[in-house]
């Protein structure tokens, strides 16, 4: 998709088989990777919030997949949300302003 524009996104892993590794440690590992990637991230206990465009959100998300199935993560769901406004960025912070302080 050729969206120009910032889309606000959610990325949650859940190792359904974490194998030999407790799942926080699979999860801590995806978070390096977002951050490697220079996204604009806001880690939360349930989920990862990203603000990027969407070719970047599209390429980090494969990333994610092509490393769990690199180092053998026996099974696991990645859950994807993302919001996408049309003629505009949507950002994470414009979503929750009205509720900080």
């Amino acid at each position: 998709m050729n969206h120009p524009y910032i889309v606000s996104a959610a990325i949650q892993l859940v190792p359904v088989d974490a194998g030999n590794k407790h799942a926080y440690v699979w999860i801590d590992e995806v978070i390096a990777i977002i951050k490697q990637e220079g996204l604009s991230c806001e880690v939360g206990p349930f989920s990862t919030s990203i603000d990027a465009d969407y070719e970047s959100l599209m390429r980090v998300i494969d990333k994610i997949n092509e490393y769990l199935l690199s180092k053998s993560c026996p099974e696991w769901l990645l859950n994807v949300q993302i919001q996408v406004r049309s003629g505009a960025d949507m950002t994470s912070g414009e979503k929750i302003a009205g509720h900080k302080g």
